[in-house]
């Protein structure tokens, strides 16, 4: 399929961003609301979220969890409760001071002010933990396992569709334990289920790993998160897991009485997800072409377009079309386009949605009962073959697709590691022309990591895999052990 009149118009080369919007657009994925800083996610780009959202909430679900739903408005002391918290979302917060708009003038004015300013929610730890307060009286109440599907508000000053927007929309677990060490567990269980989704599910190479102390979560304890490169060598965070220790119980008093008769503080933690992974699979997957979507999470597995020429087999055209989607809906999820359309433009449609296999029937498919098949993944390969082998191939063929898919992005993630790098002279030549992970020895010591700052990088984790390796820290020359991934971000 050489003919890319339809392709996007700018390359990755040319300009990362400009084809990220590129590929948004051209998917019909989303596009910016009349509200600043917010998205509208049109359908293609909502059914993505919705598989999402299917094969995570299984997974919890399968673990114990589950779903309930919280206000979306908090008031504003609750946040006064934790110091850290607060601090860590106060220039985000979207705050709820007035009841109702009267009318003066012709014009709406905010009237009757509330007696306690309400935040947008930003997160809900605390309006779950004080709810988890009036629910937990003894141990046997333990532990509380609950998630919620929701919208969050933050305040974004640059924001760019599914990476960084004001609104957006995620999961959220929250979950309250009789002892740290089954809280600790949940933290890291719940990291190991983001890994599986991120690497196994959306076949993006990552990194799992502890954030460094500066940058944990307001109020948590240990904060651990997934890290994966995008195609331009800038790291995106992916998933994040945190224990929070007893901080949350002490700010909203949820305490119990032990095995022992006495009161004890439970240990709490969170964990979530958002739309932004659709944002990772854009800037992991695509192409020139446009989107390039793994099989699980792609709202169709198998377009069928008809080519249809106005003539009195059309219809046996159209008829042949549904034998082949009730041949193979069994294990592939089938749409069939009947829009009035140019076949070609169609197809490129369909291209740059993603769809792991577009197939192209008319006359000469019809006469032998075969099945013309572009394959997205396979640099739009096209063969045809028989439908009985199509439907004896279909599994095999998704397989490949993702296989293909997977192997690109872990030949691009080895390509762009490093573990070369050993001072901070190199470091910072490195990235004054480069994007790249970077495998470094760090001591822990906050002394110089400032110097970061200076060229736009940060410690994205301490990953779980270690070396074991000894070695000089790269920001302070004194003897370490620890790696840390060091990388630009979104």
């Amino acid at each position: 399929m050489a003919d890319r009149k339809h392709a996007l118009p700018v390359s990755r080369k040319e300009d990362f961003s400009a084809w990220y919007q590129a590929v948004t657009a051209g998917a019909d994925l989303a596009e910016n609301a009349c509200v600043r800083g917010c998205m509208v996610i049109k359908p293609y780009g909502f059914a993505i979220w919705e598989r999402m959202q299917a094969i995570m909430d299984a997974k919890f679900k399968e673990l114990g969890h589950c779903n309930c739903y919280f206000p979306l408005l908090i008031p504003v002391d609750l946040f006064e409760r934790e110091a850290d918290h607060v601090a860590g979302f106060a220039k985000e917060m979207a705050i709820v001071t007035h009841h109702r708009l009267e009318q003066r003038d012709g014009k709406l004015i905010p009237a009757s002010p509330l007696e306690t300013p309400l935040a947008i929610r930003p997160t809900s730890e605390l309006i779950i933990g004080e709810s988890m307060s009036r629910w937990i009286k003894s141990y046997r109440d333990l532990p509380v396992l609950i998630n919620q599907w929701c919208n969050v508000m933050r305040w974004e000053m640059r924001t760019r569709l599914f990476l960084r927007t004001s609104e957006f929309l995620w999961q959220e677990g929250h979950t309250a334990h009789e002892t740290e060490e089954e809280a600790r567990k949940e933290a890291r269980t719940m990291h190991d289920v983001y890994y599986w989704f991120v690497h196994d599910i959306l076949k993006i190479s990552c990194i799992p790993g502890k954030k460094p102390d500066h940058d944990r979560f307001a109020g948590a304890v240990d904060t651990f998160s997934i890290e994966a490169m995008m195609q331009d060598g800038k790291a995106l965070q992916a998933a994040t897991s945190h224990y929070l220790g007893q901080n949350f119980a002490r700010a909203m008093n949820i305490q119990f009485q032990g095995r022992d008769d006495k009161l004890h503080l439970a240990h709490t933690t969170s964990w979530g997800s958002t739309t932004r992974l659709i944002g990772g699979l854009i800037m992991v997957h695509s192409d020139d072409d446009g989107l390039n979507l793994p099989s699980e999470v792609a709202p169709y597995h198998v377009v069928i377009i008809p080519l249809l020429k106005g003539s009195d087999r059309d219809d046996d055209i159209v008829s042949f079309c549904h034998s082949i989607k009730r041949a193979i809906e069994k294990s592939a999820r089938v749409f069939i386009d009947l829009k009035e359309a140019e076949a070609q433009n169609k197809k490129w449609d369909y291209v740059r949605k993603g769809v792991p296999l577009i197939c192209e029937i008319g006359l000469r498919e019809l006469e032998d009962q075969s099945v013309s098949i572009i394959k997205r993944a396979s640099n739009l390969e096209k063969l045809r073959i028989p439908l009985n082998k199509f439907e004896e191939q279909i599994e095999d063929m998704l397989i490949e697709h993702d296989k293909i898919l997977q192997q690109k992005n872990e030949e691009y993630f080895r390509e762009n590691t490093r573990d070369d790098i050993k001072t901070y002279s190199e470091l910072k030549e490195l990235f004054e022309t480069e994007n790249k992970f970077v495998i470094a020895k760090w001591s822990g010591s906050q002394e110089n990591v400032n110097l970061l700052d200076e060229i736009g990088i940060t410690i994205r984790c301490i990953p779980r895999q270690q070396s074991n390796a000894k070695g000089k820290c790269i920001l302070t020359n004194e003897d370490a052990d620890m790696d840390v991934i060091l990388a630009k971000s979104y």
